[in-house]
């Protein structure tokens, strides 16, 4: 069994001043499209030793407001980027076919050692 709520006499319930929705929404968006940065390092030292030392930083934004910022790195990582994961793919292969010419051009110089591939 649930009671009802009982206010003092001197306070009124209309008075008291409850968290806004659209407030919370307004800072989200103004975090959002200005961005936020939180920065803290960790440092343990043992008898002024340092044994480890971890530096935070974290920015929090909408992706265009990064981008504005000069960072997408996410653009160019292979693992959450399917374009970049193809760049990624076609570099190795064009380097692969680099390696490739040249050692089948080294292979097809005139020395003594050198196989054609009609005499193999």
């Amino acid at each position: 069994m649930t009671a009802p709520l009982d206010f003092p006499a001197e306070s009124d319930p209309s008075t008291y001043h409850s968290p806004s929705t659209a407030n919370l929404a307004d800072i989200l968006e103004r975090i959002l499209d200005k961005g936020i940065v939180i920065a803290g390092d960790i440092k343990i030292d043992l008898l002024d030793i340092e044994l480890l030392t971890i530096r935070l930083r974290l920015f929090i934004s909408s992706v265009e407001t990064a981008k504005k910022a000069g960072i997408d790195w996410w653009e160019t990582d292979p693992a959450l980027s399917s374009r970049a994961a193809e760049n990624a793919l076609a570099r190795e292969n064009k380097e692969l076919r680099a390696q490739l010419a040249e050692l089948e051009a080294h292979d097809e110089r005139p020395s003594g050692r050198a196989r054609s591939k009609d005499t193999a």
